[in-house]
C-alpha cells in the first residue's frame, strides 16, 4: 500500500499545496491502492518539503518523483499522446511548476492582508503565543527567497501582467477539448489544474485570485478535472493510463 504524505486540506481544496493536489490526482489516476497521512510539518522528509509517498518503508519526495515511480509501475499518464504533445505537456509542467508557482506565493505569502489567515491555517499548530514570533521569521526569508527569485519584486499588477501569457496559452490548449490534450486527464492537467485551483482558492480578495475566478473557461476546467481527478480512477479508467 502507498503512503501519501501530504499537507491537510485547506481552503476547500484537498492539500494546501498544490503540489499535494497534484500528486493525490497521479494516485488516482495510477489506479493504485493508497491512503494519505496528513502532517504540517514537513521537517522530517528527505527534502524537508511534501508531498512524499512512502512504499515499504521508503520515502519517496517531490511529486515529480512521485510520478516517475508510478510511471514504473506500469502507469502512463501520458498515453496515446504523439511525441510533440508530450514535449508540449512537459513545457506546460514546467511553465506551471516553475512560474505560475511563484505567483501562488507571493498572493498568500506576501500580501498583508491574506498573510494572516495564512498564518493561521498553516501554523495553526503552534501555540498563539508563539506563532506571530516564529512566521514572521519563516515570512520575511520566504519573501527574501522571493526577492532572489525576482517575482517579488514586482508589484500584484506587475506579477498579473507577467501571468497573462501563461493563463492565454492554458486556456488556447482548451479551445482543443475538455483537458488540455484531448478527451481525458494527462500529466499536464494534474499539475496545471491544480496550480489554477490554487489561486483561485486563496483567501481575500487579490488581483490573481480575482482573475481566475472571474474567467469562465479556466473555472470550468478546474471543476471538470477536480471532478475526473479527485476520486480513484475507476478499473475501467486505469486501463487508459496502463
Amino acid at each position: 500500500m502507498i503512503t501519501l504524505i501530504t499537507f491537510p486540506p485547506s481552503f476547500g481544496q484537498p492539500a494546501a499545496s498544490p503540489f499535494c493536489v497534484k500528486a493525490i490526482w497521479l494516485l488516482n489516476m495510477s489506479g493504485l491502492p493508497w491512503q494519505r497521512q496528513d502532517t504540517s510539518d514537513p521537517r522530517q522528509m528527505p527534502k524537508q518539503k511534501l508531498p512524499a509517498i512512502k512504499v515499504d518503508g521508503t520515502i519517496i519526495p517531490d511529486s515529480e518523483n512521485i510520478r516517475r515511480y508510478l510511471e514504473s509501475q506500469g502507469t502512463d499518464f501520458d498515453a496515446g499522446l504523439s511525441d510533440m504533445e508530450k514535449s508540449t505537456s512537459r513545457a506546460f509542467i514546467r511553465m506551471t511548476e516553475e512560474h505560475m508557482y511563484f505567483h501562488v506565493v507571493m498572493d498568500r505569502w506576501g500580501d498583508d492582508a491574506v498573510w494572516p489567515i495564512i498564518r493561521d491555517t498553516y501554523f495553526s499548530s503552534i501555540p498563539r503565543a508563539l506563532r506571530g514570533l516564529i512566521t514572521n521569521k519563516l515570512r520575511k526569508d520566504c519573501l527574501k527567497g522571493m526577492q532572489r527569485q525576482g517575482l517579488g519584486r514586482f508589484t500584484p499588477e506587475e506579477r498579473l501582467e507577467r501571468l497573462e501569457p501563461d493563463l492565454a496559452a492554458i486556456s488556447a490548449r482548451l479551445w482543443h477539448g475538455p483537458y488540455l490534450f484531448g478527451d481525458r486527464p494527462t500529466a499536464a492537467d494534474a499539475s496545471v489544474a491544480a496550480m489554477l485551483a490554487n489561486m483561485r482558492a486563496t483567501p481575500g480578495k487579490t488581483l490573481l485570485k480575482t482573475r481566475i475566478a472571474e474567467d469562465e473557461i479556466l473555472c470550468r476546467y478546474i471543476d471538470r478535472t477536480s471532478d475526473a481527478m479527485g476520486q480513484p480512477f475507476s478499473a475501467a479508467s486505469a486501463k487508459l493510463c496502463a
